[in-house]
């Protein structure tokens, strides 16, 4: 019996388009950091980009539990004292919503080459519009998916 090792040949793509209204944001992330890295295939081969496209609509409204929404995203200008701060709440309602659900997925991939690669398949949508339709996306329900896995007392 043999490794089956995945060449580029036998990659296979989709489009998923997920739904993000009312999902929590890291059970929301780490599907699609899974999606994106395909090891929800069979044939999954760690060196290789075998992860579909994915479509997330409704960035603006997912949800977060405890405080998450007060905790700060920090980053650098490259200026001295340039450190800046802003909560993910307000990230949320300002002008870029997705960039939240970005960054909680670009976290949860592999650091490296093959992760900046897989980011760019990545495509996420404050609103429930997006100019995908010519790809004729599979529709991801992570809602229901969700309600299944968790528990109830």
């Amino acid at each position: 019996m043999k490794t089956f090792t995945a060449t580029p040949a036998d990659i296979d793509k989709k489009w998923i388009l997920i739904d993000a209204e009312g999902v929590v944001l890291g059970r929301l992330a780490s599907i699609i950091a899974m999606r994106l890295r395909g090891k929800h295939k069979p044939s999954f081969t760690p060196h290789m980009d075998m992860g579909d496209n994915v479509i997330v609509i409704n960035a603006e409204k997912i949800q977060m539990t405890g405080k998450k929404r007060d905790e700060k995203y920090y980053w650098h200008t490259g200026h001295p004292g340039g450190i800046k701060s802003k909560t993910k709440a307000e990230i949320l309602e300002g002008a870029h919503p997705e960039r939240v659900v970005m960054k909680a997925v670009q976290r949860m991939l592999p650091g490296g080459k093959l992760s900046r690669l897989q980011m760019t398949h990545l495509r996420v949508f404050a609103g429930a519009e997006h100019g995908m339709d010519a790809q004729k996306p599979e529709v991801l329900d992570v809602a229901s998916m969700n309600k299944k896995n968790t528990r109830t007392a």
